[in-house]
């Protein structure tokens, strides 16, 4: 994996690079569409390269591991051949899904015995077997098992949950370096930092990661109830730690807000679930503004849902499929909404390398946070 820096925005930390991958470039700062388990929610992989474009996706570790199972996805020669992706592919470890199950989940040192959400069978997943995992799933780039602390977190409890994240890092980099990719593609290891909202615990994980040499580097434990503006303090703080000259991962942002401001600050990848999330609940992100496509007020608007984006369908058409639960009412709106993301992160990229990132960051944020 090479990252190469094309450009920085001279009034801001925004960044424009290139991050080369055995599946070919993805041009930064991007946005990752969501696949939990092997697919985007309503959205064909010819969509999602054609119309989308998009150039990198995610899928879950936990939930692959669960449905189909990793002999399926092996057999198959990789997810990549199991859901014809031939794009890059990004896997998280599964530590957020596992500790969001609460009271089903149990942490210790050696790793987190949890049960299924399908069938209450019971598993562990452990440093070592979630490298073994994303190795079998195939991903181009898998993420250190971690923990991720909720909001609001008890400063001891983070502290103690950081260090253990650290200590489990390092299993995973030796279990990393100890084993090969097994599907002839370059596999790239990201370690995740963590500690909470607390200034003092983030600056040492920052140091402790960007200490690891990876080939990028992610920040895990945020946008998980606390307030933006400790989001983005955060958020700055890490990036003035991380190597510049490495691929900065924001996990589970955000907003396209919170992605511009971001982007500011110096992340270049973004993933979350709200576009195709917001979408099957008619809530509908456009280059003018958002969009409850619900109201009453679009029953007989004719006019395009998007002019830039989506010229084909009527606001009065999606509308009657969303109130009707038609599939194509949730597949159109998640297309809507993805293609407005990447929409967002190409114009971002454009400015930056032109060099008005700032400006044009105040400018489109007025017009596409307007409720209309």
């Amino acid at each position: 994996m090479k990252f190469t820096l094309l450009n920085q925005d001279p009034q801001s930390k925004a960044r424009a690079g290139v991050l080369e991958t055995g599946r070919g470039p993805i041009e930064t700062p991007i946005f990752m569409p969501v696949g939990t388990q092997g697919t985007v929610k309503s959205i064909s992989q010819r969509d999602l390269k054609k119309d989308i474009k998009a150039q990198i996706i995610l899928a879950n570790t936990y939930h692959v591991y669960l449905r189909p199972g990793l002999d399926v996805v092996n057999k198959a020669g990789g997810i990549h051949q199991f859901i014809h992706w031939d794009k890059p592919m990004l896997t998280d470890s599964g530590g957020y899904q596992v500790f969001s199950l609460g009271a089903m989940r149990k942490i210790k040192e050696e790793g987190v015995t949890f049960r299924s959400h399908i069938d209450g069978s019971k598993h562990f997943f452990s440093p070592e077997n979630t490298i073994d995992t994303q190795r079998t799933i195939g991903a181009d780039i898998v993420m250190a098992f971690d923990e991720c602390t909720p909001y609001p977190c008890d400063y001891d409890y983070a502290k103690k949950s950081m260090h253990m994240t650290h200590r489990w890092l390092k299993r995973c980099i030796d279990r990393f370096d100890a084993t090969e990719p097994l599907y002839g593609v370059e596999q790239n290891l990201f370690p995740i930092v963590q500690g909470s909202t607390y200034k003092d615990l983030r600056i040492q994980s920052a140091e402790y990661i960007a200490e690891q040499g990876s080939a990028g580097n992610a920040i895990g434990g945020l946008s998980v109830g606390e307030p933006a503006e400790d989001m983005y303090a955060m958020t700055e703080l890490v990036c003035g730690i991380l190597p510049a000259n490495k691929p900065r991962y924001l996990m589970g942002v955000g907003t396209p807000e919170n992605i511009l401001e971001c982007i500011s600050l110096g992340i270049d990848m973004f993933d979350c679930v709200m576009p195709t999330r917001n979408a099957r609940h008619g809530h509908l992100f456009t280059s003018q503004g958002i969009v409850n496509i619900k109201n009453e007020k679009w029953k007989t608007d004719y006019s395009a849902v998007d002019d830039l984006i989506t010229p084909e369908y009527s606001k009065a058409y999606l509308r009657h499929l969303i109130h009707c639960n038609e599939m194509l009412g949730a597949q159109i709106a998640s297309k809507q909404n993805l293609s407005f993301y990447l929409w967002l992160v190409k114009e971002a990229r454009k400015h930056i390398i032109g060099g008005d990132f700032a400006s044009w960051k105040t400018q489109i944020l007025k017009q596409i946070t307007v409720r209309l």
